[in-house]
Protein backbone atom coordinates (compact mmCIF):
# COMPACT_ATOMS: atom_id res chain seq x y z
CA UNK A 1 0.00 0.00 0.00
CA UNK A 2 1.31 3.45 -0.86
CA UNK A 3 0.07 6.89 0.10
CA UNK A 4 1.01 10.15 -1.60
CA UNK A 5 -0.11 13.68 -0.77
CA UNK A 6 -0.12 16.62 -3.14
CA UNK A 7 -0.74 20.25 -2.13
CA UNK A 8 -3.39 21.93 -4.24
CA UNK A 9 -2.60 25.66 -3.89
CA UNK A 10 -5.65 27.70 -2.93
CA UNK A 11 -7.76 24.55 -2.68
CA UNK A 12 -6.39 22.04 -0.16
CA UNK A 13 -4.59 18.71 -0.32
CA UNK A 14 -5.08 15.55 -2.35
CA UNK A 15 -4.21 12.20 -0.79
CA UNK A 16 -3.80 9.25 -3.15
CA UNK A 17 -3.89 5.73 -1.79
CA UNK A 18 -3.00 2.61 -3.73
CA UNK A 19 -4.21 -0.47 -1.88
CA UNK A 20 -2.37 -3.78 -1.76
CA UNK A 21 -4.91 -5.14 -4.25
CA UNK A 22 -4.11 -2.34 -6.71
CA UNK A 23 -7.17 -0.14 -6.17
CA UNK A 24 -6.63 3.63 -6.34
CA UNK A 25 -8.58 5.84 -3.94
CA UNK A 26 -8.21 9.58 -3.66
CA UNK A 27 -9.28 11.99 -0.90
CA UNK A 28 -9.31 15.72 -1.60
CA UNK A 29 -9.54 17.89 1.52
CA UNK A 30 -10.63 21.42 0.77
CA UNK A 31 -9.62 24.34 2.97
CA UNK A 32 -13.32 25.02 3.74
CA UNK A 33 -13.73 21.56 5.30
CA UNK A 34 -15.34 19.73 2.37
CA UNK A 35 -13.96 16.34 1.41
CA UNK A 36 -14.26 14.32 -1.78
CA UNK A 37 -13.61 10.61 -2.05
CA UNK A 38 -12.65 9.41 -5.51
CA UNK A 39 -12.69 5.79 -6.67
CA UNK A 40 -10.62 4.96 -9.72
CA UNK A 41 -10.88 2.31 -12.42
CA UNK A 42 -8.62 -0.71 -11.80
CA UNK A 43 -7.71 -0.89 -15.50
CA UNK A 44 -6.96 2.84 -15.79
CA UNK A 45 -5.76 4.42 -12.50
CA UNK A 46 -6.30 7.90 -13.96
CA UNK A 47 -9.99 7.33 -14.74
CA UNK A 48 -12.22 8.25 -11.82
CA UNK A 49 -15.29 5.98 -11.64
CA UNK A 50 -17.17 7.77 -8.87
CA UNK A 51 -16.83 10.54 -6.33
CA UNK A 52 -18.57 11.11 -3.02
CA UNK A 53 -18.77 14.56 -1.46
CA UNK A 54 -18.59 14.69 2.35
CA UNK A 55 -18.90 17.67 4.67
CA UNK A 56 -16.60 17.87 7.71
CA UNK A 57 -19.01 16.00 10.04
CA UNK A 58 -19.57 13.23 7.50
CA UNK A 59 -15.82 12.87 6.93
CA UNK A 60 -15.18 12.66 10.68
CA UNK A 61 -17.93 10.06 11.08
CA UNK A 62 -16.43 7.97 8.28
CA UNK A 63 -12.95 8.30 9.80
CA UNK A 64 -14.27 7.13 13.17
CA UNK A 65 -15.87 4.08 11.54
CA UNK A 66 -12.70 3.20 9.63
CA UNK A 67 -10.33 3.74 12.57
CA UNK A 68 -12.31 3.95 15.82
CA UNK A 69 -10.61 5.82 18.63
CA UNK A 70 -7.49 6.62 16.62
CA UNK A 71 -8.20 10.26 15.88
CA UNK A 72 -8.46 12.44 19.01
CA UNK A 73 -10.03 15.27 16.97
CA UNK A 74 -13.14 13.16 16.51
CA UNK A 75 -15.29 14.13 19.42
CA UNK A 76 -18.48 12.30 18.69
CA UNK A 77 -19.24 8.68 18.68
CA UNK A 78 -22.69 7.20 19.02
CA UNK A 79 -23.03 4.54 21.63
CA UNK A 80 -26.11 2.52 22.38
CA UNK A 81 -26.64 3.46 26.01
CA UNK A 82 -29.99 3.41 27.73
CA UNK A 83 -29.58 6.92 29.11
CA UNK A 84 -32.11 9.71 29.21
CA UNK A 85 -31.90 13.39 30.05
CA UNK A 86 -34.70 15.00 32.05
CA UNK A 87 -35.51 18.38 33.55
CA UNK A 88 -36.73 18.23 37.13
CA UNK A 89 -38.46 21.32 38.54
CA UNK A 90 -37.53 22.20 42.11
CA UNK A 91 -40.57 23.64 43.86
CA UNK A 92 -40.86 25.34 47.23
CA UNK A 93 -42.33 22.05 48.52
CA UNK A 94 -39.11 20.14 47.76
CA UNK A 95 -37.14 19.04 50.81
CA UNK A 96 -34.03 20.30 48.96
CA UNK A 97 -35.19 23.87 48.40
CA UNK A 98 -32.44 25.98 50.01
CA UNK A 99 -30.19 22.96 50.56
CA UNK A 100 -26.80 22.19 49.01
CA UNK A 101 -26.92 19.92 45.97
CA UNK A 102 -24.80 17.32 47.77
CA UNK A 103 -27.63 16.74 50.25
CA UNK A 104 -29.63 15.05 47.48
CA UNK A 105 -27.04 12.26 47.19
CA UNK A 106 -28.49 11.85 43.69
CA UNK A 107 -25.82 9.63 42.17
CA UNK A 108 -25.43 7.45 45.28
CA UNK A 109 -29.16 6.92 45.70
CA UNK A 110 -30.28 6.64 42.07
CA UNK A 111 -27.27 6.35 39.78
CA UNK A 112 -28.47 9.50 37.98
CA UNK A 113 -26.29 12.61 37.81
CA UNK A 114 -27.41 16.23 38.07
CA UNK A 115 -25.34 17.79 35.30
CA UNK A 116 -26.71 21.34 35.35
CA UNK A 117 -29.07 23.65 37.17
CA UNK A 118 -31.20 26.08 35.19
CA UNK A 119 -32.03 29.24 37.06
CA UNK A 120 -33.78 32.43 35.94
CA UNK A 121 -30.39 34.16 35.94
CA UNK A 122 -28.79 31.52 33.72
CA UNK A 123 -27.51 27.96 33.54
CA UNK A 124 -25.02 26.51 36.00
CA UNK A 125 -23.24 23.59 34.30
CA UNK A 126 -21.56 20.94 36.47
CA UNK A 127 -22.70 22.33 39.83
CA UNK A 128 -20.59 21.33 42.83
CA UNK A 129 -22.02 19.50 45.87
CA UNK A 130 -21.95 22.80 47.80
CA UNK A 131 -24.12 24.57 45.20
CA UNK A 132 -27.26 25.76 47.01
CA UNK A 133 -30.55 24.87 45.32
CA UNK A 134 -33.44 27.34 45.20
CA UNK A 135 -37.17 27.00 44.58
CA UNK A 136 -37.76 27.70 40.88
CA UNK A 137 -34.56 25.95 39.78
CA UNK A 138 -34.74 23.23 37.15
CA UNK A 139 -32.32 20.35 37.59
CA UNK A 140 -30.96 18.69 34.45
CA UNK A 141 -30.29 15.04 35.19
CA UNK A 142 -28.84 12.18 33.15
CA UNK A 143 -29.26 8.51 33.93
CA UNK A 144 -31.31 5.43 33.25
CA UNK A 145 -35.06 5.89 32.97
CA UNK A 146 -35.47 4.23 36.37
CA UNK A 147 -32.76 6.38 37.95
CA UNK A 148 -34.11 9.72 36.76
CA UNK A 149 -37.66 8.72 37.67
CA UNK A 150 -36.49 7.91 41.22
CA UNK A 151 -34.52 11.17 41.37
CA UNK A 152 -37.61 13.11 40.28
CA UNK A 153 -39.58 11.46 43.09
CA UNK A 154 -36.83 12.24 45.65
CA UNK A 155 -36.50 15.91 44.56
CA UNK A 156 -40.26 16.44 44.67
CA UNK A 157 -40.42 14.91 48.15
CA UNK A 158 -43.07 12.33 47.31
Amino acid sequence: MTTKSTKLPGLGTQYDISTRTGRHISVVTHQDGRRFLGFYNEEDPDACEATVRLDRDEAESLAEILAPGENPRLGTCEMELDLVTVRIPLTALSPYSGAPLGDTQARTRTGASIVAVLRRTGAVPSPTPSFRLEAGDTLVAVGTREGVDELTRIISGT
